[in-house]
C-alpha cells in the first residue's frame, strides 16, 4: 500500500508540474500577443531561456535555500518513494520560474537580454526561495511567531503572495528603473498607444494560463489523499468573477477581458482551499476590478510603462489574494476557518517588502554596472532584429 501511495502521490504532483510547465507557453503567448511585432521573437525566447536558467539556479541553490534539501546523492537514493522528492522539486521549480516569466511582461520591448538572465538567476536562486522558505518551510520562526501571536500562521495555499505578489512587486522596480518605452509618453502630456500586435495570440496565452492554473492550485495539495475539489471549484468561480467584472469595467476591451480571469485566479490561490465558492467569486470579481482600475491608472496617470500590467495583475491582485484568504476563509463568511486577517496582513506586507527591496537591489546594481536597457537605435529596430537577428514575420523572402 505504501508503494501505491508513493506512486500515486508522485504521479499526482508530476501532472501538476507538467500543467504548470505548460503555463509558461501561456506566459509566452500572452506577451507575444501584447507586444509590437518587432518584439515577438524576443518574448518567445525569453520565456524559454528564463525557464532553463531558473531550473539550474533552483536545482543548485534555490531549493536548498528554501527547503534545506540538495540532490547530491546517488541515483538509487533519489529514486526512493518513486522519486517523489525529485518530482516535488520539479513541481516547485515551475512556481519559482514564474517569477521571471511575470517580470518579462513588464519590462518587454526595451530590456537587454543577458542582464535579465542574470537577474533571473539571482531571483530564483536567492530572493524568491528566501521568502518561499519562510512561508512554506517555516524558516526563521516567523510562522511560529504568527501562530503564537494571532492563533494562525500566514496562509498561502498556492502562492497568491509567495509567487504572484513577489513576482509583480519585483517587476515594479524593474519597470521604474528601465523607464518607459521611447515615444510612449510625450512631453506635451500626450500618450502614444501601443495596441496589442495579436489579439488571437493574447487570447491563446490567457487560455493556456487559465487551464494550467487548475494544476497550479489543485496540485498544490502535493499528495493525492489531500486533493480537494473545493480548490478546483473555487478557482473556477474566481476565474469567472474576474472575467465578468473585467468585461464590464473594461468596456468590452479584449485585453481586459482576457486578463480578467487571470486576475481572479491570481487572487484565489492563497485561500482556494478555505473559501466558500461564493467567497471565491467575490474575491475574483474584486481582483478583476483592481486590475482594470489600476492598470488604467498606472499607464495613463502615473505613466508607469508596465507593458502587460504585471504589477496590477500579479502584484496587487496577489496581495489582495493574501488578504482575501483572511477574510473569506473565516467561518463567519462560509470559509473553513483557521486563519487570521492580521497574520495575513503581516505575511503579505512582508512578501511585498522583500520583493520591492530585492527588485530595487538587483536591478539597480545591474543598471549601474552592465546596463539593463537597449540603446535608442536597438529599441527602434526592435528586440527581435537587435538580439535574435530575425523577425517573427519576415517581409522579404529569399530568392535563389
Amino acid at each position: 500500500m505504501d508503494g501505491l501511495k508513493n506512486g500515486g502521490d508522485a504521479l499526482f504532483v508530476l501532472l501538476g508540474a507538467v500543467m504548470i510547465l505548460a503555463m509558461h507557453a501561456g506566459f509566452a503567448f500572452l506577451e507575444l500577443g501584447t507586444v509590437r511585432k518587432k518584439n515577438q521573437v524576443n518574448a518567445l525566447v525569453k520565456i524559454l531561456v528564463d525557464f532553463a536558467i531558473s531550473t539550474v539556479a533552483y536545482f543548485f541553490v534555490g531549493y536548498g535555500v528554501a527547503y534545506g534539501i540538495n540532490f547530491f546523492a546517488p541515483a538509487d537514493v533519489l529514486a526512493s518513494k518513486n522519486g517523489y522528492e525529485l518530482i516535488r522539486f520539479f513541481f516547485l521549480l515551475t512556481f519559482a520560474a514564474a517569477i521571471p516569466a511575470i517580470i518579462s511582461g513588464g519590462i518587454a520591448e526595451r530590456a537587454k537580454f543577458y542582464p535579465q538572465l542574470i537577474a533571473t538567476a539571482l531571483l530564483v536562486g536567492f530572493l524568491y526561495p528566501f521568502y518561499e522558505g519562510i512561508v512554506w518551510n517555516h524558516r526563521f520562526g516567523i510562522q511560529a511567531w504568527l501562530k503564537m501571536a494571532f492563533s494562525a500562521e500566514f496562509h498561502d495555499f498556492a502562492g497568491s503572495v509567495v509567487v504572484h505578489a513577489v513576482g509583480g512587486w519585483v517587476a515594479l522596480p524593474a519597470v521604474l528603473l528601465l523607464g518607459a518605452r521611447r515615444g510612449r509618453y510625450m512631453k506635451n502630456g500626450a500618450i502614444a498607444a501601443h495596441p496589442p500586435s495579436s489579439i488571437p495570440f493574447l487570447a491563446l496565452g490567457a487560455w493556456i494560463l487559465t487551464v494550467g492554473w487548475f494544476g497550479f492550485n489543485v496540485m498544490s495539495a502535493q499528495a493525492l489523499d489531500k486533493m480537494n475539489g473545493l480548490v478546483a471549484v473555487n478557482s473556477l468561480m474566481a476565474m469567472v468573477g474576474g472575467t465578468l467584472v473585467a468585461l464590464a469595467l473594461g468596456k468590452n476591451d479584449p485585453g481586459f477581458v482576457y486578463n480578467g480571469p487571470l486576475a481572479g485566479l491570481v487572487a484565489v490561490c492563497a485561500g482556494s482551499d478555505l473559501m466558500h465558492p461564493l467567497g471565491a467569486l467575490i474575491t475574483g470579481a474584486i481582483a478583476g476590478a483592481i486590475f482594470v482600475w489600476m492598470f488604467t491608472l498606472a499607464q495613463n496617470k502615473w505613466k508607469i510603462d508596465d507593458v502587460l500590467g504585471v504589477w496590477p495583475l500579479h502584484g496587487l491582485c496577489g496581495a489582495w489574494g493574501g488578504l482575501a484568504a483572511g477574510i473569506f476563509g473565516m467561518k463567519e463568511l462560509g470559509g473553513a476557518g483557521g486563519v487570521s486577517f492580521v497574520a495575513q496582513l503581516i505575511g503579505t506586507t512582508m512578501g511585498v517588502g522583500i520583493a520591492l527591496a530585492g527588485g530595487f537591489l538587483i536591478y539597480g546594481i545591474l543598471k549601474m554596472t552592465i546596463g539593463i536597457r537597449l540603446d535608442p537605435e536597438e529599441e527602434f529596430r526592435g528586440a527581435d532584429l537587435t538580439i535574435h537577428r530575425i523577425s517573427s514575420t519576415p517581409e522579404h523572402e529569399s530568392s535563389w
